[in-house]
């Protein structure tokens, strides 16, 4: 084959261009730091390389953003709990005090005060938020679990109100003593007897009531038409309202179950409670009964819980001039939602970050504040009367019938006291144990979330380890050793300027030269 200059200049140049061509890509490796520029020049180091960047941006989703948020909603109900655990220990060392019966209702008042204090940052607490969003409240982050001011506002313009339905077991009677003291207000004749052939003392009673205490108190009344907004139903089968009757005052309930006046079931919408008497009671409910209660609410304070979290309910609301004209109806909780939120926090793994307000907020916690109240209200009424009867004696001389007959009223008053006194120690006893409920029921739920923060803690380092093992390969993958690309192009520049030498000589030589 004849090899003519023009040949070996277009070898050259091509070779040239080889070396230009190798050196830019080492060149690239270094300014780069990568083995490839586009996918044609490793296609396997390309497909490797698509799948660890997959993997570590799965993996930097998790470690860096998932578990970290699902660590911080964690921690806002870790310190939610823990508060509410001092709440409650505050909460029983009050009520251990105030079973003390040489408490008057001035000292009573004052642990009263305090208690109820105390239940507002119980429920406080379940309102605090992560990231603007509830955690406590399920699936309803926007939602808090009681009114606020704001919210009895827009109530205001807006009217709102609940039909609500409650389920209840036999379990669920509970027992209150009365103590009627009305014979005090009436006249007893020179013998010491009234009408009824009874003294003041005999008139004295404590009677057992039972009731079921609903959620709510303030509830809706019979419309004009006398209809109830309550139904109760007893093993599915309706009680008929004719056994209903409505009782604006839960005093004069009471009075009229422990005298026999009712024989049916009290409602009494101010207490929010359902009374039977004791035979009633006997003669109707039995161990396994199951109750249903639906009922209307329509006045709403602020710190009232809000229904949604906890019942089936129908949310009726004026959206037009406040007439109820214009209303929509909303249905929460119709059926059995399980509400619990989880996390992808890994490759087919999921944590459960949040405790419902069920878990830990009772209802009971608020209502047994209606029950001291009631019990502080009866001790102060007949420390009135005591003292009433005794500056009324001291107008009388000792040996007159008058002070004979004021003195045996005084005496009866001291019956009545001494029964409202132990019914309030008996009260403070058996919400000694209430309290220690509750502070269960919250301590498993510490522990609940401490298991859940414990395992986010193992996965999250799972991930962290993870995360860089995908690094490290990713860097094997694609890295550059710089060293030997740094060699590589240092030869690369070499071969280049003797190449351009040597073709340069072989340039200056020409068929012309050699004739």
């Amino acid at each position: 084959m004849r090899m003519t200059n023009k040949i070996m200049r277009n070898n050259s140049l091509y070779n040239i261009n080889q070396n230009k061509i190798l050196k830019d890509r080492l060149t690239n490796q270094m300014t780069n730091q990568s083995k490839i520029a586009r996918p044609s020049d490793d296609p396997v180091v390309a497909i490797r390389a698509l799948r660890l960047r997959s993997n570590v941006t799965a993996v930097s989703q998790y470690y860096d953003k998932n578990a970290k948020d699902a660590d911080q909603w964690l921690t806002v109900t870790a310190d939610a709990l823990t508060t509410i655990d001092e709440v409650l220990t505050d909460l029983l060392s009050q009520a251990t005090g105030a079973a003390n019966k040489d408490f008057t209702a001035d000292n009573l008042d004052i642990v009263l005060t305090q208690m109820k204090s105390l239940t507002k940052e119980f429920y406080a607490s379940g309102n605090v938020d992560y990231a603007g969003r509830f955690v406590f409240s399920g699936f309803r982050t926007d939602t808090a679990i009681t009114f606020s001011a704001e919210d009895v506002s827009e109530m205001t313009k807006h009217p709102v109100s609940y039909e609500i339905h409650e389920d209840m077991g036999y379990a669920d009677i509970s027992t209150i003593n009365y103590t009627n003291y009305n014979i005090l207000s009436t006249d007893i004749g020179g013998n010491g007897v009234n009408a009824n052939n009874e003294s003041y003392e005999q008139g004295i009673t404590n009677t057992k009531l039972f009731r079921l205490r609903l959620s709510y108190n303030n509830l809706d009344s019979a419309d004009a038409a006398g209809n109830l907004p309550i139904t109760l139903t007893v093993g599915g089968n309706t009680v008929p309202q004719t056994a209903f009757t409505e009782y604006s005052d839960a005093e004069k309930a009471y009075a009229a179950i422990a005298d026999g006046t009712e024989q049916g079931i009290a409602y009494i919408p101010s207490t929010g409670e359902l009374v039977f008497s004791e035979k009633y009671y006997q003669d109707n409910y039995k161990e396994g009964d199951q109750f249903g209660i639906t009922y209307n609410k329509s006045n709403w304070i602020e710190g009232d819980i809000n229904p949604v979290h906890y019942f089936p309910c129908t949310e009726t609301k004026d959206i037009g001039d406040g007439t109820m004209t214009d209303v929509k109806k909303t249905a929460y909780n119709i059926t059995s939602v399980n509400q619990d939120i989880y996390y992808d926090v890994g490759f087919n793994q999921q944590i459960q970050v949040n405790t419902l307000t069920t878990e830990v907020f009772s209802h009971d916690v608020q209502r047994d504040m209606d029950d001291f109240q009631h019990c502080l209200t009866q001790l102060r009424d007949i420390e009135t009367k005591i003292s009433d009867i005794e500056k009324k004696r001291a107008e009388f001389a000792e040996d007159s019938d008058d002070y004979k007959n004021w003195t045996k009223k005084l005496e009866a008053a001291n019956k009545a006291k001494d029964y409202i006194r132990e019914n309030i120690h008996a009260k403070f006893e058996n919400q000694i144990t209430n309290y220690q409920k509750y502070q269960n029921d919250n301590n498993i739920a510490i522990t609940n979330n401490a298991t859940r923060g414990s395992r986010l803690e193992l996965i999250s380092t799972r991930l962290m380890n993870q995360k860089a093992t995908f690094k490290d390969l990713q860097t094997d993958n694609e890295g550059i050793d710089v060293t030997q690309v740094a060699v590589e192009l240092s030869a690369s520049e070499l071969t280049y300027q003797a190449a351009l030498m040597a073709t340069g000589k072989i340039m200056e030589t020409n068929l012309m030269n050699y004739i």
